[in-house]
């Protein structure tokens, strides 16, 4: 199973911009719904989930701020983005005060917006996988205890994890089938993200790889430069 791409709500009126700005957000993988006006985007975000918003400020009908706001009613916690051709002091507090998590000023070079958009996704998915309260984990063949650091294959007597092993274990099942950023771990389990924290790191993906290699269906997979991903096949594929 992949992973699913995340899902953003565009509402921009200028048209060609608008359409510019999804295809490149497309071309790095993201699922994008353009609405070219604050009701219309609203409607949009009624009816489908999205990961992020990227709302422009100046739109006919209803602004930025304005759409914001009802969309703050419905989903407290989702992202928001702005994007203004303004400048003043003024408007970037006003775009904070109405729920922003970022703001970009117009024009904007769209590397420095897909930094943005992904620092931000990355920071929900680290804060929902800290507060889970999970412990019980079925990886393919394997039963994982994380209460008692206990991994089990099958009927076989089972083995005791370090605690180490069995935080990193747990984050990886959390994300299972999609990436664990590489920063995630580190910061929560050796709670500093250096050279050498990063290298110890590896040492344990590669004896959790030694236990896991019991089940075929069963690997972590290393996403070079942004973490890793625990694969499991399901008896369909």
């Amino acid at each position: 199973m992949e992973a699913v791409n995340k899902k953003i709500l565009l509402v921009e009126d200028d048209p060609n911009f608008g359409i510019v700005l999804k295809d490149y957000l497309a071309l790095n993988n993201f699922d994008v719904v353009l609405a070219k006006n604050g009701m219309e985007g609203f409607e949009k975000f009624r009816k489908d989930n999205f990961d992020l918003c990227i709302l422009d400020v100046m739109m006919p009908y209803k602004d930025g701020f304005t759409l914001a706001k009802e969309i703050r009613e419905k989903n407290e916690h989702i992202p928001i983005i702005f994007l203004t051709a303004k400048t003043m002091k003024e408007d970037v507090l006003k775009g904070y005060k109405a729920g922003a998590d970022d703001y970009l000023n117009k024009p904007f070079d769209s590397e420095v917006l897909l930094f943005k958009i992904k620092a931000i996704l990355q920071r929900k998915a680290n804060a929902g996988a800290a507060e889970s309260s999970q412990f019980e984990f079925q990886i393919g063949k394997f039963h994982l205890n994380s209460k008692l650091r206990f991994l089990t294959y099958g009927d076989e007597e089972p083995i005791k994890l370090s605690p180490k092993e069995n935080e990193l274990l747990r984050l990886l099942a959390l994300h299972e089938n999609d990436l664990m950023p590489r920063e995630l771990a580190l910061t929560k389990i050796w709670r500093d993200d250096n050279y050498f924290t990063s290298r110890s790191m590896d040492v344990y993906i590669a004896k959790l790889r030694k236990y896991l290699k019991k089940d075929e269906d069963v690997e972590i997979l290393n996403i070079h430069g942004e973490g890793f991903r625990l694969v499991v096949k399901s008896e369909a594929e």
